[in-house]
């Protein structure tokens, strides 16, 4: 018997500056959503969690995999084993890990903003995020960030979205030859 082509190589992958920039899409919605938890740190690491849960999880699972960010970029997760939608649990777990790497860079982006002085706190609060996604750097192949690798999961492009990309190219593109004229 032969065996079947493992998944990963069957869909074609995201380049890495997309997927950070729709991760960067999620991340900022959900920092205003929280920051307007007010001075309450408890509350504003509930309300952050919640929201990224909610925008990460739930509407992935209800949205074809994908969230704001990966919507606006056309990108969906699947699950790398059976290539389809992953489960609620997979994308808990998943969203988990990437969650608390975000809520730590979140206060590590809020202690920069209270001072210069507290840099080194700053990057060490980013730390585990750049750890997590820097790990898709090493191996070029599959791509995979260590929650993808956990989760087992793959972040693949879609041609369900807003093509946010293409349109920003395609406005900056008019903008110069409207400039050179």
């Amino acid at each position: 018997m032969y065996e079947l082509e493992p998944i990963h190589k069957r869909f074609p992958q995201v380049p890495i500056e997309r997927r950070f920039y729709a991760f960067l899409i999620d991340f900022v919605a959900v920092w205003l959503v929280s920051s307007m938890a007010g001075g309450n740190p408890f509350l504003q690491v509930f309300v952050f969690m919640a929201v990224w849960l909610g925008m990460r999880v739930v509407l992935v699972s209800s949205n074809q995999g994908q969230s704001l960010g990966r919507w606006a970029l056309d990108m969906k997760v699947l699950d790398a084993k059976y290539g389809k939608l992953p489960g609620l649990l997979t994308l808990t777990k998943r969203e988990g890990i990437l969650g608390v790497c975000a809520l730590l860079a979140m206060f590590g982006f809020n202690v920069l903003a209270n001072g210069i002085s507290m840099l080194l706190s700053m990057l060490l609060l980013i730390a585990p995020l750049g750890v997590d996604c820097g790990i898709a750097l090493s191996e070029p192949e599959k791509q995979q960030a260590f929650h993808d690798r956990i989760a087992q999961t793959l972040v693949i492009p879609t041609r369900r979205g807003f093509s946010l990309d293409l349109r920003l190219k395609r406005w900056v593109a008019q903008i110069r030859r409207r400039m050179q004229k």
